[in-house]
């Protein structure tokens, strides 16, 4: 068993590796930059599942005048902005609002787009005003200018905030009137409304507390590439390419970016024009579950038996573990292991490798659980006739106790592997780009929620109904 389970860490910690490992060119410098890539205009994916915007341009002209390379890793602004400050990332561009609070924190480059804060409602709203917000709902976006600008305001005009992590479910919560405004950058809503989204822009015009955006890194850190950042746009700023790039996505019509009206006004359509990216989410999901069960199940398994060891130490270890991973909500020990763990240790965790470790302590303390369980409904008469017999405590466990408990386990076993499955959707979160990562994507580039969360729903029953059919058919297999 200890050679077993060796093996298995070995061949994760390699697989892993080889995973996270990105071809670079010896002579440039790489660098790990982080991006929200749901912020249209400025960071977005393309109808060709490119990451693109105002922001992607700027960055990848910048790095081909400069000399270097980088690894993009797309996520939510919060985590975006923490996996910089924790070492996990080298720098941030994600239309970032350069304020004296976040000047503790990071170095900022040049500033390179000035915009403002703008408020919108539903389409044929009677809300005409700031004051007509009384008592009413605002939805906000975490981490942004125009959180902050909605939260300035909010005792003044005497109305209550919700928060999202995500444009897409923001701009639905108004429509859908659970929500009366939101408020966010201008350019942002001007976008999506081009795109479809039945919003009305309040103050077009008049932007409130106009400001900067900016390419941020760790305070203190990466002077090399904040250097070269601020080189390179000077460069662009001069001879008019920043310009153009700015126009480029201000000025195109949405169609441009996001496909034609057939791409995105039926499912058949959208599944069709993002057929890679869907089959791209589905292999990581996929990846991380086989990972995620394969590992989680050694794990428990051995929480179990040493949960009905004789030692009182050793139950002691298993039911601390057990009780803290299960206690532990599994987006906190994604973030703690992703975001948290490498400013402890510091060495950087790929984001699946912090994946998998996610999912084998969150589900393998479950494991454990049930597992212990089931070594505990054996008949203890059992163990007994075994000890009588002759043999020791271990072979007992191994002989007789564990098959007769195994097969009891069988059903919770099943029941695990399609909640590990269901779980690898929140490793979204610290951007690992799986089925459900994937669709907050597209969703942002198209603004066809429903459409698009149909599709990722029906691909989850169908992995769902076949690992359980699998599964049955194994259940079944052992009870023979």
């Amino acid at each position: 068993m200890k050679k077993i389970w060796m093996f298995c860490v070995a061949f994760l910690a390699t697989v892993t590796m080889m995973m996270g490992i990105t071809k670079v060119d010896a002579a440039q410098p790489n660098y790990i930059i982080t991006t929200d890539a749901t912020y249209p205009p400025f960071d977005f994916q393309d109808k060709n599942n490119q990451y693109t915007g105002i922001d992607q341009e700027i960055l990848k002209t910048i790095a081909k005048r400069e000399g270097f390379t980088y690894t993009l890793k797309p996520m939510s602004f919060n985590a975006a902005t923490q996996s910089v400050t924790s070492g996990q990332a080298d720098a941030v561009i994600a239309g970032m609002s350069i304020t004296d609070e976040r000047k503790q924190v990071f170095d900022f480059g040049t500033p390179y787009y000035k915009s403002g804060i703008a408020w919108a409602v539903k389409k044929g709203s009677a809300i005409k005003s700031l004051k007509d917000l009384k008592g009413k709902t605002v939805a906000i976006k975490t981490g942004t200018a125009g959180a902050d600008y909605a939260l300035s305001i909010q005792k003044k005009y005497g109305f209550k905030v919700t928060y999202f992590s995500d444009s897409d479910t923001l701009y639905n919560d108004v429509i859908n009137g659970n929500s009366q405004a939101t408020f966010g950058d201008l350019p942002v809503l001007q976008y999506t409304i081009k795109n479809g989204t039945k919003l009305k822009v309040m103050n077009p015009t008049n932007p409130y507390e106009a400001g900067w955006y900016g390419f941020a890194v760790k305070k203190g850190d990466n002077a090399q590439l904040l250097a070269a950042f601020n080189k390179g746009f000077a460069a662009i700023k001069k001879d008019g390419t920043y310009q153009k790039i700015v126009n480029k996505y201000l000025g195109a019509p949405a169609s441009e970016f996001t496909g034609s009206k057939s791409d995105n006004s039926s499912v058949f359509g959208i599944l069709k024009s993002n057929e890679n990216a869907f089959m791209k989410g589905l292999w990581q999901t996929i990846l991380l579950t086989l990972f995620g069960i394969i590992f989680a199940s050694l794990w428990g398994v051995l929480l179990g038996i040493m949960g009905v060891s004789q030692n009182s130490v050793i139950r002691g270890v298993s039911t601390t573990i057990i009780y803290i991973f299960r206690g532990m909500p599994l987006m906190v020990l994604a973030f703690f292991i992703y975001i948290g763990l490498p400013g402890v240790i510091g060495t950087k965790i790929p984001a699946f490798t912090a994946g998998v470790i996610t999912l084998i302590l969150n589900e393998g303390a479950y494991t454990g659980a049930f597992v212990r369980g089931g070594f505990e409904a054996v008949d203890k008469g059992q163990m007994e006739a075994a000890r009588s017999l002759g043999f020791t405590y271990g072979k007992s466990m191994y002989k007789v106790i564990m098959p007769q408990g195994l097969k009891i386990m069988v059903p919770s076993f099943i029941n695990q592997f399609i909640i590990t499955l269901k779980d690898t959707s929140i490793l979204s979160a610290i951007g690992i780009l799986e089925l459900t990562q994937t669709g907050t994507l597209i969703v942002s580039r198209n603004s066809q929620g429903f459409r698009v969360w149909a599709i990722i729903a029906v691909i989850y029953l169908v992995v769902i109904t076949l690992l359980t059919w699998f599964s049955n058919w194994v259940e079944k297999r052992t009870r023979s």
